[in-house]
C-alpha cells in the first residue's frame, strides 16, 4: 500500500517506523514543521518527504495529530482522498470526533476507522518514536459504519506492526473507558507533583513516587485538549476518585483503624480479582 502519514510526533512517527520495519508498504510523511520530515526520512521511516497532493491515490492516511487537527486536516483535504483509501486517526478521544470524521467519508466515498494505539511514552516528538513502541499494545479499534473489508485491512495492518490485542468498540464506550484507564491517572500524576515537598523527594522515594509520577511529564497543550474533549466522563472519574480519597482521609482523621482497614482491604480484594 501507499500510507500517508500526516504529523509525524511519537505516534505518527511510531506508525511509520513500525510499517518500514515490519511490511513492505510505501510511506509517505506529511507534517507541519520541517525537521521531523527530514529525520524520517535520513533514518528511512519514510520513502519520501510528500505534499497533500500524495492523497489522491494513497490507500491508506495515518493522521498522526491532535484530535481538532486530524479533523481539520480531513475537512480541508477530503475532495482528494480517494474513494479505496482508508483513513484512520490515532487520537485519544472518539465521541467528538468520530462522528464528524465518519460523515465525512461516507459524503466522499472512502473509509473511516476510529483507531487508538493504547502505547506511548512520557516523551514526545519525532525523536521519541520507536519501530516496536506498539509491540505487545492494545489496539482500540471504532469502526462505525466502515466497511467490513476496511476495518479488516487496519486489524491486519495492526497485527503486523506488533499490536497483541485488538478491541473494538463504540466512542461512547471508547471515552468512557480511556477516562478511567488513562486520563484519570494523567490528573492524579499532575496533581501529585504539584505538593511542594515534590522538589525535595530525592534520597525518600523509590517505586511508588515513580509509579505515581510518571506521567506527570505530560504534552500540556495535547492533554488539555483531550480533557476537555472528553470533560463528563472524565469529571465523573474525578467525582469518584475524590469521594475514595475523602472516605480515607476521614478514616485517618477520626483514627478509625477498623474502616481504613476496610477501605484498604477493598482496594487491594479489587487488584487480586483482577490478578493483576
Amino acid at each position: 500500500m501507499k500510507v500517508v502519514i500526516s504529523g509525524l510526533g511519537i505516534i505518527g512517527g511510531s506508525f511509520a517506523k513500525a510499517i518500514k520495519k515490519y511490511t513492505d508498504n510505501f510511506i509517505v510523511g506529511i507534517n507541519r514543521s520541517r525537521k521531523p520530515l527530514e529525520d524520517a526520512l535520513q533514518c528511512g521511516a519514510i520513502d519520501v518527504i510528500g505534499t497533500v497532493d500524495d492523497l489522491k491515490d494513497a490507500d491508506m492516511l495515518i493522521l498522526g495529530t491532535f484530535p481538532e487537527a486530524a479533523v481539520n486536516f480531513v475537512k480541508e483535504n477530503a475532495s482528494l482522498i480517494p474513494e479505496k483509501c482508508i483513513v484512520i486517526d490515532s487520537a485519544g478521544i472518539k465521541s467528538e470526533i468520530c462522528p464528524e470524521l465518519s460523515a465525512i467519508s461516507e459524503k466522499y466515498g472512502f473509509s473511516f476507522v476510529g483507531c487508538h494505539p493504547m502505547a506511548g511514552k512520557e516523551k514526545n516528538g519525532f525523536s521519541a518514536a520507536e519501530s516496536d513502541l506498539f509491540v505487545g499494545a492494545s489496539c482500540i479499534l471504532v469502526p462505525g459504519n466502515a466497511k467490513q473489508s476496511a476495518v479488516e485491512t487496519v486489524e491486519k495492518l495492526a497485527r503486523k506492526i506488533g499490536f497483541s490485542q485488538l478491541v473494538i468498540t463504540t466512542p461512547e464506550e471508547h471515552d468512557r473507558m480511556i477516562a478511567f484507564t488513562s486520563q484519570l491517572p494523567h490528573v492524579i500524576a499532575c496533581s501529585y507533583v504539584m505538593s511542594p515537598v515534590c522538589p525535595k523527594h530525592k534520597g525518600f522515594s523509590a517505586g511508588s513516587y515513580r509509579d505515581v509520577s510518571r506521567v506527570a511529564s505530560i504534552n500540556e497543550k495535547l492533554w488539555a485538549e483531550l480533557f476537555l474533549e472528553n470533560k463528563d466522563p472524565l469529571i465523573t472519574e474525578i467525582d469518584l476518585l475524590t469521594k475514595h480519597l475523602l472516605d480515607i482521609r476521614t478514616a485517618i482523621e477520626n483514627g478509625d483503624r477498623n474502616q481504613l482497614e476496610e477501605l484498604l482491604a477493598k482496594s487491594r480484594k479489587v487488584k487480586e480479582a483482577l490478578g493483576e
